[in-house]
């Protein structure tokens, strides 16, 4: 086979871009592309085979093979020397490939008569598409220019598969963005939404694959490559006074920014062919690929800062940056890889639902969504490269699934499903104004969780008697500055006006492991959940916590007061932070500032630690909220953001649920109030059996107000405490099999 020159890969390049443009069908496009690579690069076979679906590889085109074999040859990812190369995602040659390990020999493609193999992937952003293949009679080895060149051809075909440009009569495939996809992630927030993408950063479409001028676009892109460098050195001039993760961060940022290496190979990419734009692009594919392929994750954290970074670039490239001009769509759902409190506060209710592609269940963006109440779906693999602005898209949020472009039929029970989930909520509402008495006559009080100003028109819409929980961290963790306190006072006093004389229980601050505000210093920590964290914070640095305690004094103005501390581990913190509260009503005093009409001062129980405090504690402590949130990973030590371990134990659990009978008996020897806080308390089923060992307030999102009252109406809370005794005198493990039994017995 001849040398392969730098004019020999544009005039391929060329002709690859004038099939493009032609209005050919899509197999006689394909047909005509495997001649020109075989007539350009000298030999006697080139054969596209493309990904029929996830695991199988489909012979789409050829020209040496029989054309018999086409649409008719098929492989799974990993079979033979074509699938090989699909699973590792990486060039593979041999000049004698029926003599390799893992060869298939396929007798209906003649293929027998051809000695020497290249086979080189066809991917896009890491995504597999398909395989590239060169076949020759003579036994050889193909040289590093060869092999480089036939990537590049790769991923102008990637471009155009991409682009729906073998879509056809006979081809059987359709465009990727075109294809109805079903994606499983985690669930954040339960709800359902149908509506429409809107990607919070849109994927760089590149129209321009080959170049006219090599040197022209090399200057291009070392002048985007400047200005790159440029913006990287402002934002660590800007990250100067940040946390050292941030720096170390766009410290990985500067010095791919300035690497040779990925310059040298973007130019020599440009040198074969490619305009600036591919170039980046084809180096940006090769990232993804090894990322998929690397399991350490500081280096996978570090080709993730590549990919960013190659996506920065092209922004500068083609102008596309994150405004586009375009306009949001009706009934808006949110992809993005992650976001930030803030920018989704921005985007707010215009959103009917948000689907990201990294997060965590405890995250920033999370508990946003959970203020307003908007359907979140966590972890979903490649929904950024997958989804399109505009894309049809059901989100559901309760089963962590997402519909992307969905057919008739999904759409069509989805929305069964909705409209029955909404004739339920009508017949909540018509429950909202009466107690959550049950048949016994045991009266459960159930309020609801808040974070934002927005959650509280849903106090009395809801049915809810307070709020049992108002997160105090999220005003900290949605700017880039601390607030003032004078912010702080305005920001409690409308919570309590809103609450219309309502109780609201203030968590102060609970900052810490996955919760670090942006101009706060994040601690080297091997298990933040574990380490140095809300109330430990505020006792270790009492001036945040001071002034968020004068603020809430200030705010209340004469009215009621309740505020706890979260993550109390022993009775001698919650002494202490008791202690400087009480101080700073002295001070208030003395300064001649109205005190609140009462305060009211408790304790988060989550950890187990707790429940074994002396009996001076229960007596000090106005209430006790079990964070079951927290309770729970550290009950079962369950990291509750990891998703191996996290969803395979169960709050109905015998031994959890003994372990929260110790603390209802504690809390009713000593007179304490006491509520259950968290996710599974706005489970109607966990609820009922909370109700049913004595718990006798729940707090929980407002949309789970409805459903959990319905049933604790319809239930005897005497015979679930019965039912879990016999559970557990039976040795059984779970009560929740007796209790789904119980609740499918009762009558509507």
């Amino acid at each position: 086979m001849p040398h392969r020159t730098e004019t020999d890969s544009r005039r391929m390049l060329r002709q690859l871009r004038d099939e493009m443009a032609s209005a050919q069908p899509g197999q006689e496009r394909l047909d005509r592309i495997t001649t020109i690579i075989a007539e350009s690069m000298g030999t006697d076979v080139c054969s596209i085979y493309l990904l029929r679906d996830s695991e199988t590889l489909e012979l789409c085109a050829t020209e040496g093979l029989r054309p018999s074999a086409v649409h008719e040859t098929r492989l799974r990812i990993g079979e033979g020397l074509v699938g090989k190369v699909a699973r590792l995602a990486r060039p593979l040659q041999s000049a004698n490939a029926p003599a390799e390990p893992g060869f298939r020999y396929m007798p209906e493609t003649g293929e027998e008569v051809f000695t020497s193999f290249l086979g080189v992937p066809i991917q896009r952003l890491g995504e597999r598409l398909g395989v590239l293949v060169v076949q020759s009679k003579e036994a050889r080895n193909y040289t590093d220019d060869e092999v480089y060149g036939l990537e590049v051809v790769a991923m102008v075909i990637a471009e155009m598969t991409e682009l729906g440009a073998f879509v056809g009569e006979g081809t059987s495939f359709a465009s990727t963005h075109k294809q109805a996809a079903t994606l499983r992630g985690v669930t954040g927030q339960e709800g359902e939404a149908e509506g429409h993408v809107w990607l919070h950063q849109p994927r760089v479409v590149i129209t321009n694959l080959v170049n006219d001028d090599s040197q022209a676009e090399t200057e291009r892109l070392n002048e985007a490559i400047e200005k790159l460098r440029g913006s990287v050195d402002d934002m660590l001039a800007v990250a100067a006074s940040r946390d050292k993760e941030h720096q170390e961060v766009l410290q990985t940022y500067k010095m791919f920014a300035h690497s040779r290496g990925w310059l040298k190979r973007m130019e020599e990419d440009i040198r074969l062919g490619l305009s600036a734009e591919a170039a980046v692009e084809k180096e940006q594919s090769a990232a993804r690929a090894r990322l998929e392929t690397v399991p350490d994750q500081y280096m996978r954290d570090r080709l993730h800062d590549l990919d960013d970074l190659s996506n920065r670039l092209l922004r500068i490239l083609t102008g596309q940056g994150v405004e586009t001009g375009a306009e949001m769509p009706d009934r808006a759902i949110l992809v993005a890889r992650n976001i930030g409190p803030g920018d989704l506060l921005e985007y707010g209710r215009k959103l009917r639902g948000v689907v990201l592609e990294e997060g965590a269940v405890g995250s920033h963006a999370t508990i946003v969504a959970r203020a307003l109440a908007i359907p979140l779906v966590l972890n979903v693999p490649r929904i950024t490269t997958d989804a399109l602005s505009g894309d049809h898209i059901l989100v559901d949020g309760t089963e962590g699934v997402v519909h992307l472009r969905p057919d008739d039929s999904v759409t069509s029970a989805f929305r069964d499903k909705v409209a029955m989930q909404a004739k339920a909520q009508e017949r909540y509402a018509s429950l909202r104004d009466k107690p959550a008495v049950g048949r016994c006559g045991t009266e459960i009080k159930l309020k609801m969780n808040a974070g934002l100003m927005a959650d509280l028109p849903s106090l009395p819409t809801s049915g809810a008697e307070a709020v049992g929980l108002f997160r105090t961290e999220l005003q900290f963790l949605t700017r880039d500055r601390m607030p003032r306190r004078s912010e702080l006072v305005a920001t409690y006093a409308r919570v309590l006006d809103a609450a219309a004389g309502k109780a609201v229980h203030f968590r102060t601050l609970d900052i810490g492991s996955d919760k670090v505000a942006p101009y706060m210093k994040r601690p080297n920590e091997p298990n933040p959940a574990m380490g140095w964290r809300a109330l430990r914070v505020g006792l270790d640095k009492p001036g945040v916590l001071r002034m968020q305690v004068q603020a809430l004094i200030r705010a209340a103005a004469g009215r009621p007061l309740s505020v706890m501390f979260p993550l109390v581990s022993t009775g001698e913190e919650f002494t202490r932070a008791r202690d400087m509260l009480n101080r700073e009503l002295d001070r208030e005093r003395r300064l001649g500032h109205p005190l609140p009409a009462e305060t009211k001062v408790g304790a988060m129980l989550e950890t187990p630690s707790l429940a074994y405090a002396p009996d001076s504690f229960f007596e000090a402590v106005d209430f006790i909220s079990i964070g079951g949130n927290d309770l729970k990973q550290f009950f079962f030590a369950a990291d509750r953001e990891n998703e191996l371990v996290r969803r395979r134990y169960d709050t109905l659990n015998i031994s959890f649920l003994s372990f929260l009978q110790l603390v209802v008996d504690r809390c009713h020897e000593s007179g304490t109030a006491l509520t259950f806080c968290g996710e599974d308390a706005g489970r109607p089923v966990d609820a009922l059996a909370f109700a049913g060992i004595g718990i006798p307030a729940l707090s929980m999102r407002p949309a789970s107000i409805g459903p959990v009252k319905s049933l604790i109406r319809r239930s005897n809370l005497n015979e679930v405490s019965e039912l879990i005794a016999r559970v557990k005198a039976r040795g059984l493990d779970s009560a929740r099999p007796a209790l789904l039994d119980y609740v499918a017995s009762l009558v509507e």
